[in-house]
């Protein structure tokens, strides 16, 4: 796994998390907890309140990332981009990341971030589990994906609208806002009407927020449209735009997505 965050130079600011009586943590902030071992070296678990169908949620995958530029020491400023390349996949258990600062401008910081595990482990046990979906609210406006309403033969619309928010309600910030960048619902099931195997190959998220905006959104849900216009080779994009409820544009992201045809 291997990420790009560039910074913006300037004071930095943070927003405080809320709180699950029954953890004192939020899930997301429990499955960002980096533990540091070395310098510019954390160590963290996969989080089951995440798991998707054979691995990890990709947005907590990215918000692991964002965190560790976030927690070191010689960050400045607020994060502006992001690119999470998704080389291997994650099992469940421990991981390793380093963080190595590739060049600190004036203006800008490049960092270099990388996820690495020792061994695979056997895939964990999803059945009872509600996975990642469960830690985040959804409100469709438009093109609710439903299985069944779409085929080949008559293919559905690649553009949806749809309300999010982490679930417990927690404030944003750039982690956060790092993994709703991935919450999307997978577009070949919108557009196609099944779910083959898929997997996210690259996403890359531009922060166009700052700490001021994220403070005003709090915990109140978030607009997110996305689309998809391709469909090719086993490939398919997918831009989206991620919004505050008072209008303002807080995030853009792109990816490109594997399915099985």
């Amino acid at each position: 796994m291997a990420c790009e965050v560039i910074d913006a130079g300037g004071a930095a600011g943070h927003a405080g998390p809320m709180t699950d009586a029954s953890t004192g943590l939020h899930p997301l902030d429990d499955a960002v907890r980096l533990e540091p071992t070395g310098p510019g070296a954390y160590r963290d678990a996969t989080s089951a309140a995440y798991w998707n169908m054979a691995g990890p949620f990709g947005g907590t995958t990215a918000a692991i990332l964002m965190k560790a530029v976030l927690d070191h020491p010689q960050r400045r400023g607020r994060p502006v981009a992001q690119t999470v390349n998704f080389c291997a996949a994650v099992a469940e258990g421990a991981f390793d990341v380093s963080v190595r600062l590739v060049r600190d401008g004036r203006s800008t910081q490049h960092w270099q971030v990388e996820m690495l595990q020792a061994a695979q482990s056997p895939v964990l046990d999803t059945a009872d589990r509600s996975g990642w979906r469960g830690r985040y609210e959804f409100r469709f406006e438009g093109g609710e994906p439903v299985a069944g309403t779409a085929s080949p033969q008559t293919p559905g619309g690649g553009l949806s609208h749809s309300w999010v928010r982490d679930e417990p309600p927690r404030p944003l910030d750039y982690a956060s806002l790092a993994a709703i960048c991935d919450t999307f619902v997978v577009k070949i099931l919108q557009v196609r009407g099944d779910i083959p195997p898929v997997a996210t190959l690259s996403l890359s998220s531009c922060f166009m927020a700052d700490e001021a905006a994220l403070a005003r959104q709090g915990a109140r849900p978030v607009l997110g449209v996305a689309e998809a216009r391709v469909f090719r080779h086993g490939f398919n994009d997918q831009s989206a735009g991620i919004w505050s409820d008072d209008g303002v544009l807080l995030t853009i992201s792109h990816q490109v997505v594997w399915f099985k045809g």
